[in-house]
């Protein structure tokens, strides 16, 4: 049986723990700056070991989370949920943005393509009342 390693590559472990779908996808967020190692930017490949701490930004959400295991095999969903421990204002943070997007209408919503012929003819009324 071999030994857990040490250290692990971050843009693996991101991809590992399920945070991003691809490694490319999670090198490019670390390029980017969405993912930050202990408070300071980093490069994918700098090495990741238990109880580092780890801000991730993911479209409007953000993590903050303690790597609890390393692994670099990407397993089922419950399994990734085992390599990290998320702080409870986050996640609190979290629930409290989810809470609020269901609440608050999508402008887009009422929006449904090309305006049709009679709606054109509605504006054009509209726009000749002006």
């Amino acid at each position: 049986m071999t030994e857990p390693a040490e250290r692990l590559r971050l843009d693996k472990w991101l991809w590992a723990a399920r945070f991003f779908k691809t490694r490319s996808l999670a090198a490019q967020a670390v390029e980017g700056g969405r993912v930050r190692l202990n408070g300071e930017r980093t490069k994918p490949a700098h090495g990741l070991r238990v109880g580092d701490r780890l801000r991730i930004h993911i479209g409007a959400y953000e993590w903050e989370i303690v790597v609890s295991a390393l692994s670099g095999q990407r397993g089922s969903a419950i399994v990734a949920r085992t390599l990290y421990e998320e702080s409870a204002e986050s996640e609190a943070r979290r629930r409290r943005q989810r809470e609020e997007r269901k609440l608050r209408a999508e402008p887009a919503q009422a929006l449904r393509g090309r305006p049709t012929k009679k709606d054109r003819r509605a504006l054009e009324r509209q726009r000749r009342a002006e």
